[in-house]
């Protein structure tokens, strides 16, 4: 035997393939994935109707150059507040929206909106013969329906509560003691409310239905004038509490407040 022959011999490493090369992390990467998908589904069957719209919205959207005031204002969301500083845009997109409407050359001069302390009032004023309702009826004709029915359907998606408020001129209504104007103005707004609830505007967002009869005339110089009738909608602010105030300014850390002294 020759023995100058070198032995080689031939060790196999064994190993589990370089930690099963990644695919763990791969399966692992899908598990958090549906997870998350997971919770994101559960978290949209519990949102508002107003997010769900905002989110479909979006999607149907995602440019945001849609007319649907879903992308715009409500498309933020539940954190969304509409306040002083961004109610102007409200009144631009549902002037726009307004705009759209078949019989707007008609009605341009008989829907008013304005920004006040309490919200955006939008006005929507009588002529001598009727504009939006039947004359001294609480019945709302064809384009009293087609202007509340497209505020429903604008204002629905906000989180802003309302108000709706019915007046009259200083005419005493006619034929009838046991009816006056004060009846006429309630119904009027109580009738407004049923079509705007109808019609998209949830049952909890709708605060105050009132009746002022000739007591707040728009037309005080005039009070026989056709504009004092008119229904008025108030949308109205969401103040921000002081909790979401020092979120968006934060005091810096170990700054004492004024007024105050740190303890040595």
């Amino acid at each position: 035997m020759d023995k100058s022959r070198p032995i080689i011999i031939l060790k196999k490493k064994g190993g589990h393939g370089g930690h099963h090369g990644g695919a763990w992390k791969v399966a692992y990467a899908d598990f958090v994935t549906a997870m998350m998908s997971l919770f994101i589904v559960l978290w949209l069957l519990n949102t508002s109707k107003p997010v769900k719209e905002a989110i479909a919205g979006y999607f149907k959207d995602p440019s945001g150059t849609a007319s649907k005031l879903g992308t715009n204002l409500a498309g933020a969301g539940e954190n969304f507040i509409l306040t002083k500083d961004n109610m102007p845009k409200l009144k631009d997109q549902l002037e726009q929206k307004i705009r759209e409407m078949r019989d707007f050359d008609k009605l341009k001069s008989h829907v008013e909106m304005t920004v006040t302390s309490e919200g955006l009032r939008i006005e929507m004023t009588e002529s001598a013969s009727g504009t939006f309702f039947d004359s001294g009826s609480p019945k709302l004709n064809g384009d009293g329906r087609d202007m509340l029915i497209t505020l429903a359907q604008e204002l629905a998606k906000l989180p802003n509560k309302l108000s709706i408020e019915g007046h009259t001129d200083s005419k005493p209504y006619p034929g009838n003691a046991n009816y006056t104007n004060w009846e006429l103005s309630t119904d009027r707004a109580n009738a407004a409310r049923r079509l705007m609830q109808a019609n998209g505007v949830a049952p909890d967002q709708i605060t105050q239905v009132r009746g002022f009869a000739d007591m707040r005339l728009r037309k005080p110089d005039n009070p026989l004038d056709p504009s004092n009738r008119r229904i008025s909608i108030i949308v109205q602010y969401i103040e921000k509490n002081a909790d979401e105030e020092n979120k968006e300014s934060p005091a810096q850390e170990g700054r004492p407040a004024a007024g105050t002294e740190k303890e040595p």
